[in-house]
């Protein structure tokens, strides 16, 4: 796993790069708020519920969550499935709504 930035995804976005981002929160969370990409709740990938993901595992896979926290443990169990380059949004959605918003 590596980690990402607010600054270098939405630096990205605005030029209109087409990232591979993952909403690991809960719905109601992605509802109040989010930056696109699938939701796969935490619990799923646990699960290891990960099917619409496997397309992707040599392709970089941005994860962010509400903090960064639950965005890293998906990123750890990801990886231990074979995923070669997940990346953790660092401060997840409060760091970019504080900076965004």
């Amino acid at each position: 796993m590596n980690t990402i930035t607010v600054e270098e995804v939405k630096a990205r976005l605005d030029a209109g790069e087409k990232l591979n981002i993952v909403d690991v929160r809960e719905p109601h969370e992605n509802a109040e708020f989010n930056i696109g990409g699938p939701l796969i709740p935490l619990g799923k990938i646990q699960a290891m519920q990960i099917d619409e993901l496997e397309d992707l595992k040599d392709e970089e896979l941005i994860i962010y969550c509400r903090s960064g926290n639950r965005s890293g443990q998906a990123c750890l169990i990801l990886d231990a499935a074979g995923f070669k380059n997940t990346k953790n949004l660092v401060g997840g959605m409060l760091d970019w709504q504080a900076k965004y918003s």
